[in-house]
């Protein structure tokens, strides 16, 4: 309810947009109403893109009935009679629009949550940290002011200019007519002749005087608003340039970082805001200028304006194509490691489709993998004779208007690759090494056929696998490229090695995400870390800052003494916890990444029983139990034993907490919690108390 409060302290323009959201697909009374309700419900864990997900759709909108049945019930009065009939009316109206279509409600109730926050937190800026972010959108937003004032000014001059025209016109047929007259004059008795023929050719003199200098001035206004149009036109290059070359980039670089477990990309509806501003801005000049060439043709006038017209067409024609082009774009990305004879999807959508309407003649994307030479030379611009490195079934897409939302995207639900032709490897090159991008493509006409755009655009690096235990080693593929591609690099260029804290942040990054926890990895952690990537024994994390890992010491090289890779070893830890541990990191009672000589230190000041929970050095996703107690074969000697490690397939059969609670030597977690504070809410209660609770 916090956000609709807010909401309702909305001023001018922001206040006209918020209630622009609002109408018979969705009435502002039901938002008001229903507020606390509407805001308490989970909208976003409905995946629009899922059709499992309808059932859940299904259940909110049966929700939201109810709820406006039960607030229809509770109106009493003179004015409660009027509002009961009318929210009775909101809840048959939503039923009955939405019964067939449940994840349409749930698509136009997020988008309407999602433009108020926007709307609030625009308006609320001096709340916000003030940030180069919110100065950047304050001059995009005052430039677009300008833009539009700017615009109905050349419009106004182009009005007026068309108002002289057409009386210089009327003037000039009347000097024909004077011609005319004078040429009859022959007929006429010369007395009267010579009579009407002075008044004539003064008559005559006067329109031409007039006619002269009112060319000259025509020539001036022409001249002049092709100067103002040359001007508007740089002001809305450099703000496309703004909004695509960094704007959108940021987003695309969000999106990518996302893919790594970085925060969700979001402020598409943002940008899509400013791009059909752009879009309509553009169009708008587009139209001023067709219309000043018509007025050329129409009165050809000595001079360069027909150049003039001629450049500025082009110009506003290049404009308008880069924006089509450049706002064709993915907004779900299809996966990553993308397993062959699998079902996946992806999202692709039009930021200017509603704007431009698009979609009143509903253009076809289509599908198709290519390698990493194809995109190359795609992006050259170089015929690669529409060859793909694959086969994709389902590969067709018609693009939808989403009236709601305002949006035009196309989903591909049930995409499979069938079939991937691999190119010929280099080096020590694997396959889960080589990359590959789906490539999406369109055609569609603006304008009525006026202009015809063919738009492509390239996913996220893909890595194909066919069996699943490629898979730790292409998500290692995957996650270097999301984490070092430089923005507008030849596909799908990396350095080969990076430095040693930009490739501990892309680990933080990941591991926090497949934990699902604030909790990441800290400095400790990471010293661990360094120390196993480059064999070496300083705890100092200074020492560690300047130094470089390559990829091959990430996942081509096996470590020292292992078979298996750095990447192979972190990634199998991740597998584990996320799989059956996650609890006990978030709870803090696993250290985990603390080597054996480590967890002998610390666990010799300790009293006996004392535990502690650390990741095997020399098995792949296990974990290990290290306590300290008395050597039962000498007395007084104390030391610190350690368990095999369990893996996946132990916890598959036991959970860690029951096999803690079975060890009855182990008495306290490092350094002093009692074992049953930390872990007895995990533990399986035994077969007696289930028993027990069913009766």
């Amino acid at each position: 309810m916090a956000v609709w409060i807010q909401a309702q302290q909305l001023q001018g323009d922001a206040l006209h947009q918020m209630q622009s959201l609002y109408g018979q697909h969705f009435p502002i009374e039901v938002r008001h109403y229903l507020a606390q309700w509407i805001e308490g419900q989970l909208w976003d864990s409905v995946e629009l893109e899922n059709p499992q997900d309808e059932l859940k759709a299904k259940r909110l909108l049966d929700s939201l009935v109810q709820e406006l049945q039960r607030k229809a019930e509770h109106q009493v009065g003179e004015d409660g009679f009027l509002l009961k009939i009318k929210l009775g009316h909101y809840a048959s109206q939503l039923k009955s629009t939405y019964d067939r279509c449940p994840l349409e409600l749930v698509r136009c109730i997020k988008h309407i949550l999602h433009s108020e926050q926007r709307l609030v937190q625009e308006a609320n800026n001096a709340s916000f940290p003030i940030g180069s972010l919110s100065q950047r959108h304050q001059q995009i937003n005052q430039t677009f002011e300008e833009l539009r004032v700017s615009t109905q000014e050349t419009e106004n001059e182009l009005r007026k200019l068309q108002h002289n025209q057409e009386y210089f016109i009327i003037q000039y047929q009347e000097n024909l007519r004077i011609q005319a007259q004078l040429s009859s004059l022959s007929a006429v008795p010369a007395e009267e002749r010579t009579q009407r023929e002075t008044s004539l050719q003064a008559k005559r003199a006067t329109v031409e005087a007039w006619l002269t200098r009112e060319a000259n001035t025509l020539q001036k206004y022409r001249l002049d608003l092709a100067e103002k149009h040359q001007k508007t036109l740089g002001q809305l290059r450099k703000q496309q340039t703004l909004i695509l070359d960094e704007e959108l980039i940021q987003w695309k670089r969000r999106q990518q970082l996302a893919g790594n477990g970085g925060p969700t990309e979001g402020g598409l509806d943002v940008l899509q805001s400013w791009c059909e501003k752009l879009a309509d801005l553009i169009w708008q000049n587009r139209q001023q200028i067709r219309r000043a060439e018509h007025l050329t043709q129409q009165l050809p006038l000595p001079g360069p304006m027909e150049e003039l017209l001629t450049k500025l067409n082009s110009d506003i024609t290049d404009i308008i194509s880069a924006l089509v082009t450049s706002t064709f774009i993915i907004e779900k990305q299809p996966p990553q490691v993308l397993k062959t004879q699998t079902k996946f999807a992806a999202t692709v959508r039009l930021l200017v489709g509603g704007k431009l309407n698009v979609h009143m003649n509903p253009p076809q994307v289509k599908a198709v993998i290519v390698s990493e030479q194809q995109a190359k030379a795609l992006l050259k611009n170089e015929s690669t004779r529409n060859d793909s490195s694959g086969e994709i079934l389902n590969n067709n897409c018609v693009m939808e208007y989403h009236r709601t939302t305002g949006t035009l995207s196309a989903h591909f639900r049930n995409m499979s690759l069938k079939r991937i032709k691999r190119s010929d490897r280099r080096g020590a090159e694997s396959v889960t090494e080589e990359k590959f991008t789906v490539m999406f493509e369109s055609q569609f006409s603006v304008g009525g056929n006026e202009l015809v755009f063919h738009v492509k655009t390239l996913s996220l690096p893909v890595v194909v696998i066919v069996h699943g235990s490629q898979d730790n080693n292409a998500t290692a593929t995957v996650l270097w490229d999301n984490a070092f591609a430089e923005p507008g690099r030849v596909p799908f260029v990396v350095p080969d090695k990076v430095l040693w804290p930009q490739l501990c942040e892309a680990l933080d990054m990941k591991y926090k995400a497949e934990m699902h926890s604030a909790r990441g990895l800290c400095d400790d952690n990471l010293v661990f870390l360094a120390q196993k990537a480059f064999s070496s024994a300083s705890i100092n994390p200074e020492d560690y800052r300047s130094m470089t890992m390559s990829w091959a010491q990430f996942n081509r090289e096996s470590l020292p003494g292992r078979n298996f890779t750095f990447w192979q070893w972190f990634d199998g830890v991740m597998e584990l916890m996320k799989k059956h541990l996650k609890p006990h990191w978030n709870d803090g009672a696993i250290l985990g990444f603390v080597n054996k000589q480590q967890a002998q230190d610390m666990l010799m000041s300790k009293p006996n029983g004392t535990f502690l929970l650390r990741f095997s050095d020399s098995e792949i996703g296990g974990i290990t139990i290290a306590w300290v107690a008395e050597n039962p074969n000498k007395a007084g000697e104390r030391l610190v034993w350690n368990l095999m490690p369990y893996t996946t397939k132990d916890f598959s059969i036991r959970s860690l907490a029951d096999r803690i609670s079975d060890l009855n030597h182990l008495m306290f977690l490092y350094p002093d919690r009692p074992k049953d504070e930390v872990f007895s809410k995990y533990y399986t209660p035994p077969l007696s108390t289930k028993l027990a609770l069913q009766d």
